[in-house]
């Protein structure tokens, strides 16, 4: 009789770690936002969630998605890094935290031209209206930038201290690990 309860308990305790890593890589996630780039929007510590649909289904985030990123660029993701980058099997393996992962804000899709100049962004040649920056912008020798296919640009709130598309490149889509979530669903 015990031993059967305990096997129960057992298969219980698998499912819900199978279900719970099968979300978490497919569906949404926890972050920590880590810095403070995303200032005012987000602050440092901060706990935001993520829906990975947009990574499953390799959707385009909109404008002005705040996503998380994997910074790395210059390599290719596998379903690996997705596995790696769960919070359970970073428990399971004790690995030290993630500095690669970046959350920002979609400033550019595929084809855009974006041009830096007077402390304003243009887009396909008009001004955006961007009322969550923290403060003015310093765009030194920026110029314009055409956003390659299967590729978005990314920039933080806090334009004056923030690793960005303009440090780290155009970010690749599959590099797009999710987009925030806004509560209530």
């Amino acid at each position: 009789m015990k031993l059967k309860e305990i096997w129960d308990w057992i298969r219980s305790l698998a499912f819900a770690a199978t279900l719970a890593l099968v979300l978490g890589v497919f569906v949404f996630q926890p972050f920590k936002v880590e810095g403070h780039s995303m200032d005012p929007t987000l602050h440092d510590q901060q706990r935001i969630y993520v829906s990975k649909l947009p990574h499953t289904f390799s959707y385009l985030p909109d404008y002005g998605d705040i996503v998380v990123i994997d910074s790395r660029v210059n390599r290719n993701r596998t379903f690996r890094d997705d596995l790696l980058g769960h919070p359970l099997i970073h428990l399971m393996l004790g690995n030290q935290k993630e500095d690669f992962m970046y959350v920002k804000r979609v400033i550019g899709k595929p084809g855009d031209v974006l041009e830096f100049k007077d402390h304003l962004v243009y887009r396909n040649g008009k001004p955006l209206d961007e009322p969550y920056i923290k403060e003015t912008a310093q765009y030194d020798g920026l110029g314009k930038v055409v956003v390659p296919d299967n590729h978005i640009f990314v920039m933080g709130d806090n334009r004056n201290n923030s690793r960005d598309s303009r440090d780290i490149g155009f970010i690749p889509l599959d590099h797009v690990i999710g987009t925030k979530l806004e509560w209530p669903f």
